[in-house]
């Protein structure tokens, strides 16, 4: 029978050794039983094979040392990556294979680069959730913490396609407020547009064709000229009154102690907070569930959670939700105490707590809320575009007017 070679992980870091199978996939499956993840398997004696094994281990190497620096990935190329390596790691493939096919993508982009440089720290006997969280903060704790425990449980696979499906969700809820908001933002960069357009050169253009003819204009011509004019004479002034506007709000926003009073304005706008806070439900939900599925205790869960949560404001709520339940308060009611989670959220989550499946029923409360948060997301869109266009029509008809009287008034001194 065939003796192989392996370098895997074991409980005391990188290991390695021989045992006899009769071909690789035995000798595969012989050490995913001993829960050891392999990152090196060879039939001892095949001389070739290793060498241009190491051949490549050097090329690899070689080039994972010229990167330097964190490789940063948008969330689109964070939930592809994912992807891949949960398809490739389902079907089979150990995690250095891999990252070696995903290493051998013809796309030239960060995820080909990521794939070099974590298979040379895998290679390394770097643990794979340490190596991406060296590597790139885009994964985020959560997702390195879930594979972390993957590696430990001998349960990668399973957890990397529950993160892929996580991502493409989280992915999908912003993609679903950033459409939302998009064309309302056209509209307003429409409307100011024209706006200046009839300000700065139409009306100015027309009173000039009135005091040629000795007529009067109109008042609202008049203020609407003075308006002009003075924007004229300091539109430099506006705009570096407005680039030191933005540079003072924004050091005011990034400031620790402001942080905390800023998310919680966010959450109270009109219209727009009701989307945030139901935002942050349906993440809340999705995130526990999946963490809960993948065999976490509560509190490691609700840890994690909190790690996961962008609001400061709702962060620091939560923090109090922790504490009830560390100290063995039922989720449900420490929800309740914190009030800041709507009454069908508890009671959803009180269903999982009697029936004993608190990931079913918090995956069951996230369709829920999405539903309702898609809702609010329309009925935001429904009402925000009508209302700019009304607003574009009004400003539109106010300048065509003022424009209409004085064409009107000019044509009457002319007669005159």
């Amino acid at each position: 029978m065939p003796t192989f070679v392996y370098s895997a992980h074991g409980p005391s870091g990188l290991i390695t050794g021989e045992l006899a199978a009769s071909d690789r996939s035995e000798a595969f499956a012989l050490l995913g039983k001993k829960k050891i993840q392999p990152i090196k398997l060879e039939a001892a004696g095949e001389a070739k094979i290793l060498a241009s094994t190491a051949a490549k281990a050097k090329q690899s190497a070689a080039a994972a040392e010229a990167i330097t620096g964190p490789i940063k990935l948008k969330l689109a190329q964070v939930v592809l990556f994912i992807e891949e390596l949960a398809d490739l790691v389902g079907a089979g493939i150990q995690l250095e294979p891999a990252l070696a096919t995903m290493e051998r993508r013809r796309e030239l982009s960060g995820i080909k680069t990521l794939a070099t440089v974590l298979r040379g720290k895998v290679r390394d006997g770097m643990a794979f959730s340490k190596a991406v969280a060296a590597t790139s903060p885009s994964f985020g704790k959560l997702f390195c913490a879930l594979v972390s425990a993957g590696e430990a449980s001998g349960s990668l696979s399973t957890i990397l396609k529950r993160q892929a499906q996580y991502m493409r969700s989280l992915q999908a809820l912003k993609s679903k407020v950033l459409a939302a908001l998009l064309y309302p933002a056209f509209l307003i960069v429409a409307a100011v547009s024209v706006t200046l357009l009839f300000v700065v050169y139409l009306i100015p253009k027309l009173t000039e064709m009135l005091d040629s003819t000795g007529g009067s204009l109109p008042l609202a011509a008049q203020i609407i000229l003075k308006i002009s004019d003075t924007f004229k004479a300091t539109w430099w002034m506006l705009i570096l009154g407005g680039i030191a506007t933005y540079i003072l709000g924004k050091s005011w926003i990034s400031r620790p102690e402001s942080a905390i009073p800023w998310a919680r304005f966010k959450l109270r706008l009109p219209l727009f907070g009701s989307i945030f806070r139901a935002r942050f439900y349906v993440q809340f939900l999705e995130t526990m569930a999946n963490l809960l599925g993948n065999g976490l205790t509560m509190v490691q869960a609700m840890q994690l959670t909190h790690q996961a949560t962008d609001n400061p404001f709702l962060r620091q709520e939560f923090e109090g939700v922790m504490r009830n339940v560390g100290e063995g308060v039922a989720l449900s009611r420490a929800l309740d105490r914190s009030g800041q989670f709507p009454p069908l959220l508890i009671d959803m989550v009180n269903v999982g707590e009697q029936t004993g499946d608190m990931p079913a029923a918090l995956v069951r409360a996230a369709e829920r809320f999405d539903r309702e948060l898609s809702k609010k997301i329309d009925t935001l869109a429904a009402l925000i575009q009508p209302l700019i266009v009304c607003l574009m029509a009004g400003m539109v008809g106010i300048m065509a007017y003022l424009m209409m009287t004085t064409i009107f008034q000019t044509i009457s001194s002319m007669n005159k």
